[in-house]
């Protein structure tokens, strides 16, 4: 990849996609400017970036951290911020698309999620809020929409993996039939980088998915099976999403509002429809969904005790049932 004369300003560069972008971009030998609430803690952290002040509802920062930037990759949100947060983050891609023309930027690259084939639930409709509110705006954009990312720090992902990974006896409500086409970290990576320099005169949505369709219910236990895992299954039908969501949090731990955006953003089918990126990009292949779960299996840290012992323990009982 050859180096650009201007920096791209990665927002959101401490978070689980942008730090692994920055450092991916970095050792590519691409100028990166990376934006955070928190600068300073995070350039002790990782001195060899270049760090600026970045929040997505404070113009000033976004306009200083957009200067001489050549690009920039759009990868925060704000739904952890709790009530509300639907409208501020509209009004922030409007902030910054506007900021953005300002300052001559070439391209804006926005990693969105799927669109659902029915109602979406209100992080996804913000989600894709977003992607039209920036595509809309002067500076072309280049629209990502992906599903569940698999990788080690990816909070659908952590759900998931913590369902199959402590759960011998799955009950499985009617919402774990939607079919989705999860993707590895590697390749978002990847897509985000290629990106960068891919042609494009005005803006645009490519899906990007990854390569096997499957059900919620498919990824739950495809994923305990590669740890170990033989649960037995029990289809719930009745089941409302508003209940599977606390169920979710006792067992994950999982923030409440982020296991209750994952379930209500399953009630429907979450698949491409849109030209895929790797149409765009052929020569890559995508990683398989076996190889995406090793992959961020071996990346996860050191477990604590007594959740590697309840572990342990549900890997048994699941294994005694058969």
């Amino acid at each position: 990849m050859s180096e650009p004369s201007k920096p791209v300003l990665i927002t959101g560069a401490t978070g689980f996609v942008g730090s692994r972008l920055a450092d991916a971009l970095h050792a590519a030998g691409v100028p990166v400017r990376c934006g955070s609430r928190r600068p300073q803690r995070a350039a002790s952290a990782r001195p060899a970036l270049d760090w600026v002040p970045f929040d997505l509802e404070d113009g000033d920062s976004i306009n200083s951290a957009l200067r001489g930037t050549r690009a920039a990759i759009y990868l925060v949100h704000l739904m952890a911020d709790g009530e509300g947060y639907a409208e501020r983050e509209r009004q922030a891609a409007a902030t910054f698309a506007a900021l953005a023309a300002a300052n001559g930027l070439e391209r804006i690259i926005y990693l969105g999620g799927v669109a659902p084939q029915g109602p979406p639930s209100e992080h996804l409709q913000s989600r894709l809020d977003t992607g039209r509110i920036l595509r809309d705006g002067p500076v072309p954009t280049l629209e990502l929409r992906a599903g569940m990312i698999i990788g080690d720090g990816s909070e659908s992902w952590k759900i998931c993996r913590d369902l199959a990974a402590r759960l011998p006896f799955m009950l499985l409500p009617k919402w774990l039939r939607s079919r989705s086409a999860p993707v590895a970290i590697d390749d978002v990576i990847t897509a985000l980088m290629a990106s960068v320099t891919l042609p494009m005169i005005e803006s645009t949505i490519y899906d990007l998915p990854g390569p096997e369709v499957l059900t919620a219910e498919q990824i739950l236990v495809r994923a305990a099976r590669l740890r170990g895992m033989e649960p037995r299954t029990l289809a719930l039908p009745l089941v409302s999403p508003q209940l599977s969501s606390y169920w979710l949090k006792l067992v994950s731990g999982a923030d409440f509002m982020v296991a209750q955006e994952l379930v209500h953003g399953l009630v429907h089918d979450l698949l491409p429809s849109h030209p895929s990126l790797w149409d765009a990009l052929p020569g890559v292949q995508p990683l398989g969904f076996d190889e995406a779960v090793r992959l961020a299996t071996a990346a996860e840290g050191p477990r604590p005790l007594q959740i590697r012992v309840l572990e342990g323990l549900a890997r048994r009982l699941s294994r005694s049932a058969r």
